[in-house]
């Protein structure tokens, strides 16, 4: 963790930004959730639990700073809740997703898929990608399961 918090303070210094304690708390509570989609209030509740005086509005102005800096991606699911993804440093693009409509359940699919498509783009229509997300809406597994254990009457 330490050495993805130094990654990060030196992306926000080369922007002019400093890592400030409130920057950190909030950075540290994005990278022990990494799983997670935190809105920004779920943010603020954990990061309260560490440092009790940081308010709402720094927890806000942090992950918009974080995310114009390319560390986070603010991702909406269409439930007109933003949330906050840590962008990895394994790749050249965000994770993608499969979100079940029913339970509201998100998974991620980790792999880029979509490398030539990006290439047919460019090469078609002369248009350089510099980044994507591919959301996919439907049933989990586990939702399908649950469906196929109810009996008809149910139904």
């Amino acid at each position: 963790m330490e050495a993805r918090i130094d990654k990060i303070k030196q992306q926000l210094q080369s922007q002019g930004y400093k890592l400030t304690p409130q920057r950190e708390a909030t950075l540290r509570v994005l990278l022990e959730n990494e799983e997670d989609h935190l809105s920004a209030e779920d943010v603020f509740m954990l990061v309260k639990e560490k440092a009790p005086e940081i308010g709402l509005a720094t927890v806000y102005r942090t992950l918009e700073l974080l995310s114009e800096l390319h560390v986070v991606e603010k991702i909406n699911f269409g439930d007109g809740v933003a949330r906050y993804d840590l962008r990895g440093d394994t790749s050249k693009h965000h994770h993608h997703h499969l979100i079940c409509v029913q339970c509201g359940s998100m998974d991620e699919i980790r792999e880029d898929w979509l490398g030539p498509l990006e290439e047919r783009l460019e090469r078609e229509f002369n248009f350089s990608v510099v980044d994507h997300r591919l959301d996919f809406h439907g049933i989990c597994y586990r939702c399908k399961a649950k469906n196929e254990q109810k009996p008809k009457d149910e139904e």
